[in-house]
């Protein structure tokens, strides 16, 4: 039997609200099943997630996907860590690191098969990304209206200020064009398994000293690095709840508001990460052509972070341990670079 074309690749912990809507979503695929890998893992649930992998693993014996594994682990490897894990067992051409609180439109693979055939340079792909609530959810997973993005893509200031493409907005179509993107954002990346293999850091695909946030930046970084392409496909489609905010903000008032309704230890690690990825993976040329934008902002948000969250900046004192590492890993990607300064900073606005 031939290797199947795509791999879905679902780490899940404690997601007992989702993932039956998840996996259901993969079970109502369009594109032949034959050709579809599935690889579960169970980062340690304690509530029912396990009962109801279970569960799955008996219904999906009257569908017809060729390879199908459930790895149960007590031990947490974190999101990107657990992809990571189940790339072992992983032998298509195509992967996509499914979060389970997401969701697919029935034509999500097909045309991500379908778009990454096109064109052999595509290292990853970023799907149009709606939000939803799981309060509105019908019984057969179909997403309630109004079509609110989450994301689609990453994009990058000269700041180095990192956005979701058009988080927050209601989709008009503003969106409906496919094209170029920095990154791809981690809730639902279609990657090539190829390009994952030839990003490797002292043997890791995902950095495992970042753990949780900011590892889909900077593995999309590195992937910018090595020479891949990476698109925006709006054709693709999937759901989102998002657990940290849904909204987008007007003003301090709303930035404090906001951030405030994000866990703590969500704000540290994003705020220690982000600056261990511009760290590893920053040009120094670029860093230093845009420190007139980059300095004020950093100086900005120290100051914001004494006076309102110094909860956050006492991060600072494990950043500072991290760094040798950094630098250990960034002289291994400065050395497998085939980009160049001038293309990565095109990408900056």
């Amino acid at each position: 039997m031939n290797n199947p074309v795509i791999s879905i690749n679902i780490v899940v912990l404690n997601g007992e609200k989702y993932i039956e809507h998840c996996l259901n979503s993969v079970l109502n695929q369009s594109f032949s099943h034959e050709q579809i890998q599935i690889n579960i893992l169970d980062n340690g649930s304690t509530d029912n997630t396990r009962i109801l992998i279970q569960d799955f693993e008996f219904r999906i014996s009257n569908y017809n996907f060729p390879k199908v594994n459930f790895i149960m682990s007590n031990f947490n490897f974190g999101p990107w860590g657990g992809w990571e894990e189940l790339l072992k067992y992983t032998q298509s051409q195509y992967v996509v690191f499914l979060s389970a609180d997401v969701i697919l439109e029935k034509d999500f693979i097909l045309n991500a098969v379908h778009t990454l055939d096109t064109n052999p340079k595509l290292g990853a792909l970023q799907a149009k990304v709606y939000q939803f609530d799981i309060a509105n959810l019908s019984s057969n997973s179909y997403v309630l209206s109004p079509k609110i993005i989450d994301s689609c893509g990453f994009k990058i200031f000269r700041s180095r200020r990192v956005v979701n493409i058009g988080h927050g907005e209601i989709d008009t179509g503003q969106y409906n064009k496919a094209g170029s993107v920095f990154g791809v954002e981690g809730a639902v990346p279609v990657l090539r398994a190829e390009a994952l293999q030839g990003i490797k850091v002292l043997g890791e695909i995902a950095d495992h000293d970042l753990f949780w946030y900011a590892e889909d930046l900077d593995v999309a970084w590195r992937l910018r690095m090595a020479g891949w392409e990476q698109h925006y496909e709006p054709s693709m489609i999937a759901w989102h709840d998002r657990q940290t905010t849904k909204q987008t903000r007007r003003g301090l008032r709303d930035f404090i508001k906001i951030r405030q309704t994000i866990s703590l230890k969500k704000r540290r690690l994003e705020w220690r990460n982000i600056r261990c990825t511009i760290v590893k993976n920053d040009y120094i040329i670029n860093i230093l052509k845009d420190l007139v934008y980059i300095l004020p902002r950093e100086i900005a948000m120290t100051g914001y972070l004494l006076i309102f969250e110094t909860a956050v900046f006492l991060e600072l004192f494990s950043l500072l341990k991290l760094i040798p590492g950094m630098i250990r890993k960034r002289k291994v990607i400065m050395k497998q670079a085939k980009v160049g300064p001038s293309e990565i900073h095109s990408y900056f606005s």
